[in-house]
């Protein structure tokens, strides 16, 4: 499992989420306390958003915690609303291109969690897609294939919709080809505006997630980034979240459940 971090609100410095904290994202790297692994050392990426549509990245396959090029930056840059990761990789290689977060266009997206028997589901997944989401992906998890079948069911229109016709159609076709599902996500992504985030597994066993106001913004974060318990708030399992300009607003989150391996609004899908 990996670990993440999220902000939204007035400019702030990256490093007040990701190495100056007492349990920063980058503390977390080597010595995470609720997750099932403790190291997540298979790389790191961050995203963030200044004055431009599509957000700045930086990826890397070091540990997050000796590369003192992500310290410097992280002190160094500004920002309204940014994304970072740290990764234990569950499948796919130790490589850049695995890195989350995964960035297209001005969307920006991070996960943490797994897809039971995906070297079983992966091919009719990018299936799926169409030619230009296709020739965009350039890694092997699950979870960039999880954010490119999200654009391709309307994440630029509705983002937590398509987040949940996107986890339903894994579902179904992991029962049509499998026989059963287990999806666990729980994560980030951003069009440079609002913040959204979802915590959903289908065996009720979703990977945590955090909320905290910091500063005049608001984060969202894999574990509590010091020990001030009653700062954070835990969002629960089956939530979706959004972060704007008026604060923080949770819902519940239930994909649909289908028997077919189909999505209900395929035929809508322009090709």
């Amino acid at each position: 499992m990996c670990r993440w971090a999220a902000y939204r609100g007035d400019p702030l410095y990256l490093e007040e989420l990701v190495s100056s904290p007492a349990h920063s994202l980058i503390e977390q790297s080597h010595c995470a306390t609720r997750a099932k692994t403790a190291t997540n050392g298979d790389g790191f990426g961050i995203a963030w958003y200044g004055d431009r549509p599509e957000p700045g990245r930086y990826r890397d396959i070091l540990p997050a915690w000796s590369d003192c090029n992500l310290k410097s930056l992280a002190r160094q840059i500004r920002s309204p609303l940014f994304l970072a990761h740290v990764r234990a990789a569950t499948g796919g290689g130790t490589r850049r291109d695995n890195c989350h977060p995964f960035v297209h266009e001005n969307w920006a997206f991070q996960h943490n969690g797994q897809i039971s028997n995906f070297d079983r589901l992966r091919r009719p997944m990018e299936a799926m897609l169409d030619d230009h989401l296709f020739q965009a992906r350039s890694g092997t998890t699950d979870s960039e294939l999880m954010f490119l079948l999200a654009l391709q069911f309307g994440l630029t229109t509705n983002p937590v919709a398509a987040i949940s016709e996107t986890i339903s159609f894994v579902e179904g076709l992991s029962v049509h080809l499998t026989g059963s599902a287990l999806v666990r996500f729980t994560a980030a992504f951003s069009d440079g505006k609002s913040l959204h985030a979802v915590r959903y597994a289908t065996d009720r066993k979703a990977p945590t997630l955090y909320a905290s106001p910091v500063g005049s913004g608001y984060c969202l974060v894999s574990e509590p980034l010091n020990d001030d318990v009653d700062a954070w708030t835990e969002i629960p399992d089956g939530s979706a979240v959004l972060i704007d300009d008026m604060g923080v607003h949770i819902t519940p989150f239930q994909p649909e459940k289908r028997s077919s391996a189909v999505p209900q609004t395929a035929a809508a899908i322009p090709a």
